[in-house]
């Protein structure tokens, strides 16, 4: 299946320009979270031109779908990959990972979330406030994830977390989210979070934002990351991040 709109790509992957351009100065990495439930979102999110990594959740209906135009147009796709949070009440997936799994559980979990992102070639956390701060877990997870030579970024829906650690012990290429654009989902917010993130950057050299897609968040960063790109900020891939 093709959508109308998916019809042409913007650009294409890993360019030699762009990958020595990134190189150097202060780089942004914009992943949009919660991708697969709405045409209508991916497409605000593709048309964005600069690089996007599209974060697609699995076994929704248009998880493919949207794996498949985001990668026809450039962009990255990681997989989305839901985690137990903390709580009774908190919101869980039909399918997560969850503490007291077993390493089948996880393989076999992880694969089927896996087959339903095509093109993904990284993972980070959705939810897993509980999950992420799980040793045990996390140490039957990051293998997995180095077998298939996928990265991990680091969410961090909580402070508690374990998973860049143990990502980093077990050899796994990975990262961790600076900000997150969209907790206040306004316009006027949202610009705000990405001038965070922009600082980040340059007293860092590098940053990781996180945002959702909504119609204010997607407003927000096609006018907003243009005025970063004329401060000398390069806006560039997550894979580009992680070490």
């Amino acid at each position: 299946m093709h959508w109308p709109w998916a019809a042409k790509s913007r650009r294409t992957h890993r360019e030699p320009a762009h990958a020595e351009r990134a190189a150097h100065g202060p780089r942004l990495a914009i992943i949009i979270d919660d991708l697969g439930n709405d045409p209508s979102e991916a497409k605000s999110v593709v048309a964005l031109p600069f690089p996007i990594t599209a974060s697609v959740l699995p076994h929704l209906e248009y998880s493919a779908q949207t794996a498949d135009e985001a990668w026809s147009r450039g962009d990255q796709v990681i997989l989305h990959l839901p985690m137990q949070p903390v709580g009774d009440a908190a919101k869980s997936e039909a399918i997560e990972l969850r503490s007291g799994m077993s390493t089948s559980q996880v393989q076999t979990t992880l694969a089927g979330m896996l087959a339903s992102v095509p093109h993904a070639i990284g993972v980070n956390n959705h939810e897993g406030s509980r999950a992420t701060a799980d040793p045990r877990l996390m140490a039957e997870l990051m293998p997995l994830l180095r077998a298939r030579g996928l990265f991990f970024i680091d969410s961090r829906t909580t402070a508690a977390t374990v998973a860049y650690d143990e990502a980093e012990r077990t050899g796994v290429r990975a990262a961790s989210r600076k900000v997150f654009l969209d907790d206040t989902p306004t316009r006027e917010a949202v610009l705000a979070q990405l001038d965070l993130a922009a600082r980040d950057a340059l007293h860092d050299g590098a940053a990781i934002a996180i945002g959702h897609p909504h119609p204010q968040t997607i407003a927000a960063l096609a006018d907003g990351v243009p005025r970063l790109e004329r401060r000398g900020i390069r806006v560039v891939f997550a894979s580009d991040l992680v070490h």
